[in-house]
């Protein structure tokens, strides 16, 4: 009886010790095959629903152990979070110099006018989109034309600013495998009343999760370590990152990225998918001179990702 008194909860204490070592050494494990490690580093916030179902189990099962165990990750998880959980409401007053947004529009939204006038909403700087095709970009040419005259394109992804842009180039992100007429990568620089920023508009590839493969995200990867290539070539005082990088800031894969820049933790700001908002893998990232403050989501404009925007000091 004493030793299946001990025994009890201990299966939940398990779970939970695992998740608490995802949430402080994730890093640090090694990519075993799948990927599962990958896979929980884009969900990691949410490895704190294991707290309060572990007690709710601890409790039913009378187990001090899961308990404990359960407390101890909950301790480990606002430490790892903390910054959001003590953050200020989006947009709040501190000191900035541009409005950014940031979003992938969708190649299947049938509704861009409407769509750019949410972009619109809190009248930023800079509107950087992806997934734009040949039947969308008429319609934001037309809406966003009024308060941003200076935009360029290149495949699929645009930036438009209310400042003139000049050396706009070709970012080439295409994986090795991927055939030629896969373009998903813009630099401009920014000619801004607070002097030059150099801005990427990128869409790094998708992820899956395959039955044969697990968390498939090679040409993310790819991809992403072409992106870090070029950040790491820029010499510009102040750089900004817009784009759909089909990870978040805790993914290993987009390291190459996160070395070079970096972005806002004062908030999660989960940008996908738009009907249940689980991970935020659109990103507003800044380095140098550019500063990325607060950054926070927009309404629902169709697309499965849901836009966000940020205050950049400069």
């Amino acid at each position: 009886m004493e030793g299946t008194r001990k025994r009890r909860g201990l299966l939940t204490a398990v779970v939970a010790a695992v998740a608490g070592l995802l949430l402080l050494v994730h890093h640090r494990l090694p990519r075993l095959p799948g990927n599962p490690v990958g896979l929980a580093e884009t969900f990691l916030p949410w490895l704190g629903l294991v707290v309060p179902l572990g007690l709710v189990v601890a409790a039913l099962r009378r187990s001090v152990l899961a308990a404990v165990a359960c407390l101890v990750v909950g301790a480990v998880w606002m430490g790892v979070f903390h910054e959001p959980l003590a953050s200020s409401a989006p947009g709040a007053s501190r000191a900035y110099d541009l409005t950014v947004v940031q979003h992938n529009a969708s190649d299947e939204n049938t509704s861009p006018s409407r769509v750019a006038r949410i972009l619109l909403g809190p009248d930023p700087d800079l509107v950087a989109l992806q997934e734009l095709t040949p039947s969308t970009l008429p319609a934001f040419r037309l809406v966003l034309a009024a308060t941003h005259p200076h935009h360029a394109t290149v495949g699929t992804v645009g930036l438009w600013s209310k400042y003139p842009l000049t050396d706009v180039a070709r970012v080439d992100l295409k994986p090795a495998e991927v055939p030629p007429g896969w373009e998903r990568g813009l630099r401009a620089v920014v000619r801004g009343p607070h002097g030059p920023v150099a801005t990427y508009v990128a869409h790094l590839p998708s992820v899956r999760v395959r039955a044969t493969q697990g968390y498939a995200t090679a040409w993310r990867d790819e991809s992403a370590a072409r992106l870090g290539r070029a950040l790491a070539a820029d010499r510009s005082a102040a750089v900004l990152v817009l784009g759909d990088l089909n990870g978040t800031v805790d993914d290993r894969g987009l390291a190459p990225v996160l070395s070079q820049v970096r972005g806002d933790r004062d908030a999660f700001a989960f940008s996908w998918p738009a009907s249940l908002p689980l991970a935020r893998i659109d990103h507003i990232l800044g380095r140098g001179d550019a500063e990325v403050g607060t950054t926070w989501t927009l309404p629902d404009t169709g697309s499965d990702h849901l836009p966000v925007a940020a205050r950049v000091r400069l």
